[in-house]
């Protein structure tokens, strides 16, 4: 008998479920702590402390009933064969459309338009209760009714867009790829990644945003001498208007070789002091000058190369695609059957760059510390803990497994040791 590769999917899908949500259950417990942890006492303001603890406690129940309504509908696509179901529905449309269904680009096109407009579908009262009742009800939505919609027609027009050659590309890529077929997709989505990383920041982000130049003044002039002192090529200083959406700060530099760019929300500049906004630029340019960017784009490029490699092994398996209802084995199809066969080993690797992360994020903070920002660093660390409301208290268990960022009680103490062994 052909093994049973749908099944066992379904299976470890539902144990890392009852895995996952026994470490939210611990999260949850660690949220109605009604105290804080002793680092942050005196540093966190206990009207903040209530609030974060509120807000934390509804996003935990709103995940609680998310992941379950998820699992059941994810379990229930592959259990009923609704996959094999839509692919069929599609090359149905494509007969009455006129268009031809032995042409695999637009059976898949097909398909993915059913899949998209099914998402859309499921998704939106989730988002919706997530946007205008969670993030309204703790003051972060900044957003109206328009808005939240004109984003998602945005969105599925940029899908529509982008999405037809990119999956004609990939199919093309396969049907001729042949013995080198994992170097020549491999190659393609590394050159899509940079150029997205080119484009989306100059082309796509405005759609969403608008970008302006940081006014003259105190803190251009702060961070144009920080990126000076670290040789950080900077170009373009911007501030993006992340306050019409949402009231959570946030900063981050994107480019290559010679042209960086760094980008501040203004929400993050109206909350913290220009010495703390600076303090957080020093942490970011760290990872930059530290490298850490380039390691972790490095590591995410073989991981992709193996996957790639692991697809090629198992693209023709007739029993893998009749196991998930398929009697044709579709490009797309072989692709998202193949990730599901790989979710135990994509958990493991999760883990282990959330662990990289936590490391480098500490280097970062030690290399701002070292420029002589510590104390700064300090209050803004603390100044966006209170301001995003974010968890004060933590369970190791769950944040080892899901942060790729220390908790800030690990941050402080951290940086607190590094003061001390200089003393």
């Amino acid at each position: 008998m052909a093994f049973p590769y749908m099944e066992a999917v379904v299976g470890f899908m539902i144990l890392m479920y009852f895995i996952e949500t026994y470490l939210d259950l611990r999260q949850h417990a660690a949220h109605k702590l009604p105290t804080l942890p002793k680092t942050l006492e005196g540093v966190i303001s206990q009207e903040k402390f209530e609030k974060s603890r509120a807000y934390s406690l509804d996003k935990s129940c709103f995940h609680f009933v998310h992941e379950f309504v998820s699992i059941l509908m994810d379990s229930a696509i592959l259990l009923f064969g609704i996959l094999p179901w839509f692919w069929k529905r599609s090359g149905e449309f494509l007969v009455l459309a006129g268009l031809n269904v032995e042409n695999e680009i637009l059976h898949t096109l097909a398909f993915l338009a059913g899949v998209m407009i099914w998402s859309q579908i499921t998704d939106l009262p989730f988002s919706l209760y997530s946007t205008f009742v969670i993030e309204a009800r703790h003051g972060f939505n900044k957003q109206t009714i328009w808005l939240f919609f004109w984003d998602v027609i945005k969105g599925i027009l940029l899908s529509v867009i982008l999405g037809p050659p990119i999956v004609a590309a990939i199919i093309i890529i396969v049907q001729k790829g042949g013995p080198y077929l994992a170097i020549y997709l491999w190659g393609f989505m590394f050159v899509l990644s940079l150029v997205m990383m080119t484009l989306y920041p100059v082309l796509i982000a405005p759609l969403f945003n608008k970008f302006t130049p940081l006014p003259d003044g105190d803190l251009r002039e702060k961070i144009e001498k920080l990126a000076s002192s670290l040789k950080f090529p900077l170009k373009k200083l911007f501030v993006v208007d992340g306050s019409t959406r949402s009231s959570h700060s946030n900063a981050y530099m994107y480019g290559f070789f010679k042209n960086k760019r760094i980008v501040l929300y203004d929400t993050l500049i109206q909350q913290c002091k220009t010495e703390e906004v600076v303090a957080v630029l020093a942490h970011e340019l760290g990872h930059w000058k530290l490298n850490h960017t380039m390691y972790t784009f490095i590591a995410v490029q073989i991981l992709m190369f193996l996957q790639f490699g692991g697809y090629t092994l198992v693209r023709n398996s007739s029993d893998l695609f009749r196991s998930f209802g398929f009697d044709t084995q579709p490009v797309l199809i072989g692709l998202i059957i193949f990730q599901h066969t790989v979710i135990p080993l994509q958990h493991l690797v999760s883990f282990a760059l959330n662990l990289v992360s936590r490391s480098f994020e500490f280097q970062a903070d030690a290399f701002a510390k070292n420029l002589g920002y510590a104390s700064e660093l300090r209050g803004g660390l603390v100044k966006l803990q209170e301001e995003n409301l974010s968890a004060m208290n933590t369970d190791p268990w769950y944040s080892a497994y899901h942060y790729s960022h220390p908790p800030l009680v690990e941050r402080l103490a951290a940086i607190d040791k590094s003061d001390k062994k200089a003393d």
